[in-house]
């Protein structure tokens, strides 16, 4: 099936700058360069591109090109004639190489077909096939579309590509339960797709990942790991979330989560754990922050009341309470994160957001402007990423409900910029200072007494550059703890 690009496909206003230029610029390049040689006319753009250029959305940063040949001597020919940019990165086993072209990574593959082991998703025969075949391997109708490199015609082999993307439909090109148990990762990234595209699932597909969704568990956790944090990336995460908890697919890598589902709360929320966290995901306001990125902070909301069942009591009254959930929740998000393998400042960012998601949203006047500080000093560069995530969190309770003042909150925040120099909130004396003035010797203790020096500067009682004043207070302070 061969259409005119654009035929039968939404449009809309195309979003334009650096990186389509970029990418755009990568394609003339490869065109020019294949101009009048044996590859002219026989050389396709497959996969994301070709998809989100039909639907007038921002272009990947990359470039997967299919042609019915020797992919792997493409590839050498473009870097001998000085179109790639270094020699090729070849997968001879795949029939597929790695180069860049005007900086953008391009994967060339010779269309091929593949069979699968059933205990892993990688293929073991691997060999070369038609444009058709090739597409029946692929992942989703909308990902076999094609665009001849030199004449711009849009092929849809199966001819279900174009259909499905005008259904905005995610469907997989064969019988779901077969494309699914060759490579069960899939069923992470149809949900993806259907978040990141607003697409809807077929039912069929949706129904084959709700019974193949055990299969996940020959996946890596790694894989795992980087699809989940695509699906957080996505505005509609939320949505998503539900569809990994609906489908079966988060108990199979998220067993930590699970009792969140159904565990009721308190006279102050309208919803269990689990769809108030949801709740207070689609609630995150804009947060720009240089300190962490967005799908950090979503990961962080969604976790934030995940030690609530582990805490969860009943008193006299019948009065449900979750006393230390948060510092429960940061254990138990922690212990997750580092099985799936997360970067160990992503989870202490996230764990530190846990653990602090309860302060603000205690705040009331009578905070003194010590108990701002320590929550300014504790909290750090997180700090309004964290006052985002607790607007989020009041936002999906009972509205009905008493609430803290978070925007004055933020002005006492402010105030106290404006007037004091918060990077010198700290001990005068440093632990070095400390045992020489005081003859101690390294150990918990130097510690101590720098934590109650600094607790004196927050409190106003201290300037931070007295060292005087700090030794006098230091010194009475160890004589306070000997004599206990």
């Amino acid at each position: 099936m061969v259409k005119k690009q654009g035929a039968g496909v939404p449009t809309c206003p195309c979003e334009s700058g650096y990186l389509r230029d970029v990418v755009e610029q990568a394609i003339a390049q490869l065109r020019e360069a294949l101009r009048g040689t044996d590859y002219e006319g026989k050389v396709y753009l497959v996969g994301g591109y070709v998809r989100d250029k039909l639907l007038n959305r921002p272009l990947p940063n990359d470039l997967d090109i299919v042609l019915e040949g020797d992919a792997l001597a493409l590839a050498r020919w473009l870097y001998e004639h000085g179109v790639a940019e270094h020699a090729p990165v070849v997968y001879a086993r795949f029939g597929t190489a790695m180069v860049k072209v005007a900086g953008v990574p391009i994967e060339l593959v010779t269309a091929r077909a593949e069979s699968y082991r059933a205990e892993s998703r990688k293929p073991v025969q691997v060999k070369p096939a038609t444009l058709y075949e090739d597409a029946l391997r692929r992942d989703f109708t909308i990902n076999t579309l094609l665009e001849n490199l030199h004449t711009g015609e849009i092929r849809d082999p199966l001819g279900m590509a174009l259909p499905d993307l005008q259904a905005r439909l995610i469907r997989t090109p064969r019988e779901p339960k077969a494309t699914f148990h060759e490579d069960p990762l899939r069923m992470l990234r149809a949900i993806r797709f259907a978040v990141q595209l607003e697409f809807t699932i077929e039912p069929a597909t949706y129904h084959a990942i709700c019974t193949e969704a055990h299969r996940l568990q020959i996946i890596s956790k790694e894989r795992i790991r980087d699809e989940f944090t695509r699906i957080l990336e996505q505005r509609g995460a939320a949505r998503g979330l539900q569809m990994l908890l609906e489908t079966g697919l988060l108990k199979e890598f998220a067993q930590p989560l699970m009792p969140m589902v159904g565990c009721t709360q308190n006279r102050y929320h309208l919803y269990d754990v689990w769809t108030h966290s949801l709740k207070a995901v689609e609630s995150l306001p804009e947060c720009p922050s240089d300190a962490l990125p967005v799908w950090e902070l979503r990961l962080a909301t969604l976790l934030h009341d995940v030690g609530k069942p582990a805490t969860r009591t009943i008193d006299e009254q019948g009065e449900v309470h979750f006393y230390g959930h948060a510092q429960v929740g940061a254990e138990i998000a922690e212990k997750w994160l580092r099985e799936l393998k997360y970067p160990t400042a992503t989870i202490e960012r996230v764990c530190k957001l846990i653990r602090l998601h309860m302060r603000p949203g205690e705040y009331s006047p009578i905070w003194s402007d010590a108990a701002v500080r320590r929550l300014m000093r504790d909290a750090g560069e997180l700090l309004e990423p964290l006052l985002c995530m607790v607007e989020a969190d009041i936002r999906a309770q009972r509205a009905d409900m008493p609430r803290a003042d978070l925007n004055a909150l933020r002005v006492r925040i402010e105030r106290i910029r404006a007037q004091e120099d918060t990077q010198r909130w700290q001990s005068p004396l440093s632990g070095k200072e400390l045992m020489q003035l005081l003859g101690l010797k390294p150990g918990p203790l130097i510690g101590r007494l720098k934590d109650a020096l600094t607790e004196q500067v927050l409190e106003g009682k201290l300037a931070p550059d007295d060292k005087q004043h700090a030794l006098q207070l230091a010194q009475q302070l160890l004589a306070e703890w000997q004599n206990r």
